[in-house]
């Protein structure tokens, strides 16, 4: 397509429009990065704020995402995720036919906080293992995880290699903590700069926080979960059925 310089149409939708087309038509396939801007300043023969708007817009369609030091890529389709049953996230991947992996940042000591304690039941200020990674689909940064167990399990787990045994597994298969249920409480949040670092969006960018707790035999929690997925590459979908409503 050539740009209309002498069209009704703003350079900077035609341009959009193009770049569409070429992501729709496989010419910029998913996770390709897009030409830069000054290729396509001489490319379309626009100027850069006709680039920058129509990559504005692109983002803001979910088409396109910005990698930090390295460019602007088409994104992947996004990932559709049933919460019907208690999964891990390599689970997950394997199901829709990609590839999980891992990158463990951290793990530390902390006193439990109301909430951690409230979640893994004992008291405020014990101590429990905090656990951080980021987990990928495709090599791409899906999910931000920030994970509490107890202090006796959570030693004998951060003694793994991380990036490549899950802790589900671990649990259930290393130290006989099978996992029988789980609750799920799932809220839209807008990321800040530590989320958006680790899932490589920009500050501010859509985030599904889920807080999952874990519970091992007599109901006994084991694993209480903060899991940051982006907003821009996954949806969740369950099935409700409806209760028969009681006689007044």
């Amino acid at each position: 397509m050539t740009i209309e310089h002498s069209s009704a149409v703003p350079l900077y939708a035609q341009l959009e429009s193009e770049i569409t087309t070429r992501i729709q038509n496989g010419d910029f396939p998913p996770n390709s990065r897009l030409p830069s801007e000054d290729e396509l300043v001489e490319e379309y023969s626009v100027s850069r704020t006709t680039v920058r708007n129509a990559v504005q817009n692109l983002l803001k369609k979910g088409l396109v995402e910005i990698r930090r030091g390295k460019g602007t890529f088409v994104t992947s389709p996004r990932i559709v995720q049933e919460l019907t049953g208690l999964t891990g996230f390599v689970e997950d991947m394997a199901a829709l036919g990609r590839k999980a992996s891992a990158k463990w940042l951290d793990h530390e000591l902390l006193a439990a906080d109301e909430t951690v304690a409230e979640q893994l039941a004992c008291p405020i200020g014990t101590e429990v293992m905090c656990i951080r990674r980021i987990r990928l689909s495709d090599g791409v940064p899906l999910s931000f995880d920030i994970t509490y167990l107890p202090y006796e399990l959570g030693r004998q787990i951060v003694s793994h290699d991380l990036e490549v045994e899950p802790i589900f597994t671990l649990l259930e298969t290393r130290y006989d903590t099978p996992l029988i249920e789980a609750e799920y409480r799932l809220q839209a949040i807008s990321a800040d700069q530590a989320i958006a670092d680790a899932l490589s969006v920009s500050a501010g960018s859509p985030v599904f926080l889920i807080e999952r707790t874990s519970y091992s035999r007599d109901h006994q929690p084991v694993d209480f979960e903060r899991l940051y997925y982006r907003g821009d590459h996954i949806r969740f979908t369950t099935r409700l059925a409806r209760r028969v409503p009681g006689a007044a």
